[in-house]
């Protein structure tokens, strides 16, 4: 609904300031136990340009969260705006701070099935992008939100208009739920993969015992060419500024393997890179942990041509000796196999986990033998295929959704 005061209004529309129309909810949950919230969400899980929220934290794990939400509600995440993330709750509980929880104020001026399309056009995102401030973890604010003007039909064509959105909506939540049936194979296959029969990491630890005849059980730390180390953020080394030299941080890993620069590039000083932080370079296959959490998990591997690059202090890195598949182990790491046996063992702190460099490297690994590693790696590769084939079809349909939704609420 872009905002154009030198074009007409269709008959019956109006403009109107987001913030004349709806409401930002202030109510909180000092003790969200106690008040009967089981579940808290912070911005790792919203996913972009996904309405539903399919994944969350546990209160009774502990968390510092206090805003609060109920099912119907909009949760919009005012940091970095840019990665588009929006959500209808269809649950209570509490939210990160950097998540504005948002409502209709007048159902007979405003649908509520409506406000979470508004919140997702371009209009609005640019918005709120260009109204953001601060250079590493931008934020938009609710006096600027508010002021965002976009054109308002009546009611009856709101109704027609979300019942045409919520249609094209429902062929996106159907591919997201082939890609989640595909991350549940995935996420079966990697157990079976690494186990003999039958076991499984809910009830036992990887050992030697559960491991596959002729298959063996080492260390991480046996099978890395250098230690495992963390990095560190030296202080006013970093920037946003293109030195060549990517820094990377937990935001650029992901839960696939793959790395994702693209979100809120950093870069280090050369000196810095070559001195300072010398032990804990960074390089073209190299794996990637995220020791800090939540959410613990996060794995990637360092892509053919990824410049020299260094880490923050909430990274782990992993650097396989000759022989030692960087995919192989990036899915150990990505299995429950690994992740259980990390998570078990983590300090968790004021709602944070933290995994030691020790734990990293005495995890056990259980390791083929050599006339079995390419089929074991085959059998890898497909299974992480599977996924990012799923995941082009969800792209692909998610592409055609923001044309309708633009050409519907985006630009009338």
């Amino acid at each position: 609904m872009t905002l154009d005061t030198a074009a007409p209004l269709k008959s019956g529309w109006r403009r109107v300031k987001f913030g004349d129309v709806v409401r930002l909810s202030k109510a909180r949950s000092q003790s969200p136990l106690a008040d009967g919230l089981e579940r808290y969400v912070g911005l790792e899980h919203l996913e972009p340009g996904d309405l539903r929220i399919r994944s969350w934290g546990n209160v009774a794990d502990g968390t510092t969260f206090t805003n609060r939400f109920e099912p119907g509600q909009v949760l919009f995440g005012k940091r970095r705006a840019y990665q588009r993330k929006v959500a209808v709750a269809d649950f209570a509980g509490v939210c990160s701070g950097d998540i504005y929880v948002l409502e209709s104020k007048d159902a007979g001026v405003l649908l509520p099935e409506l406000l979470p399309f508004i919140c997702q056009t371009d209009a609005f995102f640019e918005h709120a992008v260009g109204t953001s401030a601060g250079s590493l973890s931008p934020r938009t604010n609710w006096t600027s939100l508010a002021e965002f003007q976009f054109e308002l039909p009546l009611i009856d064509e709101q109704a027609r208009l979300s019942g045409l959105l919520a249609c094209a909506r429902e062929s996106v939540e159907s591919s997201a739920s082939a890609l989640d049936a595909a991350k549940v194979m995935l996420r079966s296959g990697l157990v079976s993969i690494f186990a003999t029969e039958g076991s499984s990491p809910a009830t036992v630890e990887m050992s030697q015992a559960v491991v596959r005849p002729e298959w063996r059980l080492v260390t991480a730390a046996d099978i890395s060419v250098v230690p495992i180390t963390k990095g560190a953020t030296p202080s006013g080394a970093t920037g946003v500024s293109d030195t060549g030299i990517p820094f990377l941080k937990v935001y650029n890993l992901t839960f696939d393997g793959s790395l994702d620069f693209s979100i809120e590039p950093t870069f280090v000083a050369p000196e810095v890179h070559s001195k300072e932080l010398a032990r804990s370079r960074v390089q073209a296959g190299d794996v990637l942990m995220n020791i800090v959490g939540p959410p613990l998990g996060k794995v990637s591997i360092l892509p053919p041509n990824f410049p020299s690059a260094n880490i923050n202090q909430a990274i782990a890195r992993f650097r396989m000796r000759e022989g030692i598949y960087p995919g192989y182990i990036a899915a150990y790491l990505l299995s429950d196999w690994a992740q259980r046996w990390l998570g078990s063992r983590s300090k968790k702190t004021s709602g944070q986990q933290n995994l030691t460099l020790e734990l990293c490297q005495t995890l056990p690994v259980p390791l083929p033998p050599d006339h079995l590693v390419e089929s074991v790696v085959s059998a890898i590769e497909t299974l992480f295929e599977s996924v990012r084939r799923t995941e082009e079809r969800k792209s692909v349909t998610y592409r055609t959704y923001k044309k309708i939704l633009n050409e519907v609420v985006g630009d009338v």
